[in-house]
């Protein structure tokens, strides 16, 4: 017998057909969601420093962004707002005439075929910064819910295809699920935020959205990095009250609790790259630390391998053509 054993698994390794042939995990632009900020004003394209490569849009630039979007094999947008004002109610969150509903069909209009899903939270609309109603210094969850629904039915209203609670309070899935068929739209989806954790690479983001709490943190609502076991009971409790897919926010820190929720629930799965992690390593890159286009599709490619059906990433649009 040769001492060398007869299997050798370079063989499949030797070239890229043979590699592309027993791929395991795909990555295609359909897997891609492309997040996108909406911001009051006329032919604005502005730059957010702590995010390079990413713009904040007025509606008539966002209608055009997302043409692109669309034209790169993406399929689905998820849509933030930045009102011209905010108040401790956050009332801009649930105004027919928001900037995020006026945003929705304006998109709905020129672009049918695209997906428009909605972020719905307070956070960007309330002038302390946090996701829900303030009452003596904390967030009181079963109000919020009120004002969560009342979001939730506006973005339907105005065309959403699907609405993405991201808040962390507790029952905002029935409570949206409940609000949604009483007033008309039993076939809008809930996208639920299921796993969503206090971490500490949101702060790109809360430049772009301007959402940074006034006071405190978001601890008390949000999960603790610690913790995986609970990710899969949010995510249970988020299908038992009718969420059609869950999501794990953030990603690459937590491709362990991907893997777990989607073992134990076998439901539709979302995971976020978010604004950290995509700010790292256009950071890495831009020091020429890292070849990004690799970097890039290696991270989302491996948020695919734990679980996520679907992932959403301010990489999405590049993503798409580096794949084409």
């Amino acid at each position: 017998m040769p001492s060398f054993p007869a299997t050798r698994l370079r063989r499949l390794r030797r070239t890229s057909a043979l590699r592309d042939l027993v791929r395991e995990t795909d990555l295609s632009p359909a897997d891609l969601v492309q997040p996108l900020f909406v911001v009051a004003g006329e032919g604005v394209r502005e730059e957010v420093h702590s995010m390079p490569d990413v713009r904040r849009f007025s509606i008539s630039e966002l209608v055009g962004e997302a043409g692109e979007v669309q034209a790169a094999g993406i399929r689905a947008v998820l849509l933030f707002g930045i009102p011209a004002g905010k108040d401790d109610t956050g009332s801009g969150a649930y105004d027919d005439e928001g900037i995020v509903q006026m945003a929705v069909r304006a998109l709905k209009d020129a672009h049918p075929g695209l997906l428009v899903v909605t972020d719905v939270c307070l956070c960007e609309y309330t002038s302390h910064g946090h996701c829900g109603f303030v009452r003596d210094g904390e967030v009181d969850n079963d109000i919020t819910l009120e004002l969560l629904a009342k979001t939730a039915i506006s973005h339907a209203e105005a065309g959403a295809d699907a609405v993405a609670p991201s808040d962390m309070m507790d029952g905002r899935v029935a409570a949206i699920r409940h609000q949604l068929d009483e007033e008309g739209h039993p076939n809008t989806p809930i996208i639920a935020y299921s796993a969503k954790y206090a971490s500490a690479l949101y702060g790109p983001f809360r430049v772009a959205a301007e959402s940074t709490p006034e006071f405190g943190d978001r601890r008390g609502y949000q999960m603790d990095p610690a913790n995986a076991a609970e990710a899969v009971r949010e995510a249970e409790l988020d299908l038992d009250e009718g969420a059609d897919m869950l999501m794990v926010k953030p990603a690459l820190p937590y491709l362990d609790v991907i893997r777990r929720v989607k073992d134990a629930t076998r439901a539709p799965l979302a995971a976020y790259q978010v604004s950290g992690e995509y700010s790292m390593l256009k950071a890495a890159a831009g020091n020429g630390w890292i070849d990004e286009r690799a970097a890039a599709l290696e991270a989302l490619t491996s948020i695919r391998r734990a679980g996520a059906d679907v992932v959403i990433s301010y990489y999405a649009k590049e993503a798409a053509g580096w794949l084409a």
